[in-house]
């Protein structure tokens, strides 16, 4: 059986830290992408180590791509060359209408959630390319259920961003299927994580839980098992699908 080694961004906190350790739990060794929270990385690389899988934290600002490119050799240089990669590192800025959302926070927004996921999905294309000397793997982009919602009143810059992460998804999807690459997106919805205090309002998937059909918002578990499918033998024939995992949103 090929050695899993699978690369997270934003794999500190939160999904990304939900799904490094549920890849742990599948036999993944792992390479953990965190931007600021050291501390919580290494919490999340312990985690992994106690299931028994070789991990690693390295710190990468993903809308920069000199600093991708590092990561990456680094991530290799740490595990080899990685056979899957979720593409995880994401912001949203303050919560507050369109009009009244700053150009320096759309333009933040834009480098990590469009230019960062295109700077690591290019390099982890590399990696895993048969063509490029590769042997092949799955790729996720992790998007969001605002990129057809479109977040009114709240995040429409950070919707438009997902959208975006969703279009590379399905174009990818194709132009990487002969080098034996398959690439997905899951959708997110309201989940519970910190991300809510971040943007300036910790109690939002409570009080925005009317809106979902499932009357609940969702754990960060619940995205990594729909993560972890993607990524496993099983979903050998799913590539270009954009996963929704929303509660019924």
């Amino acid at each position: 059986m090929t050695r899993q080694v699978t690369v997270v961004t934003g794999g500190g906190r939160g999904i990304g830290a939900a799904i490094a350790v549920r890849l742990g739990h599948e036999g993944h060794d792992l390479v953990i992408g965190y931007e600021r929270d050291e501390s919580a990385a290494e919490s999340t690389v312990a985690r992994v180590r106690e299931l028994g899988r070789s991990a690693y934290a390295f710190r990468v600002d993903t809308g920069c791509e000199e600093e991708v490119e590092s990561f990456f050799d680094r991530a290799v240089d740490a595990l080899g060359a990685p056979t899957g990669f979720v593409n995880n590192a994401g912001i949203t800025g303050p919560l507050g209408s369109f009009t009244h959302t700053p150009a320096s926070t759309m333009r933040r927004v834009v480098e990590v959630n469009v230019l960062g996921a295109l700077y690591c999905a290019r390099r982890a294309a590399r990696e895993m390319s048969r063509e490029c000397g590769g042997q092949g793997g799955a790729m996720v982009n992790i998007s969001s259920a605002a990129a057809t919602l479109g977040g009114p009143d709240e995040y429409v810059h950070y919707a438009a961003s997902k959208a975006a992460v969703d279009a590379l998804t399905v174009g990818l999807a194709k132009e990487l299927a002969q080098q034996g690459v398959r690439v997905n997106s899951v959708q997110p919805g309201m989940i519970l994580t910190d991300i809510h205090a971040a943007m300036g309002d910790a109690q939002r998937p409570w009080r925005k839980s009317d809106r979902v059909p499932m009357g609940r918002p969702g754990e960060a578990d619940e995205v990594a098992g729909a993560v972890a499918w993607l990524l496993s033998p099983d979903a050998s024939y799913t590539s270009g699908a954009v996963l929704r995992v929303a509660g019924g949103l």
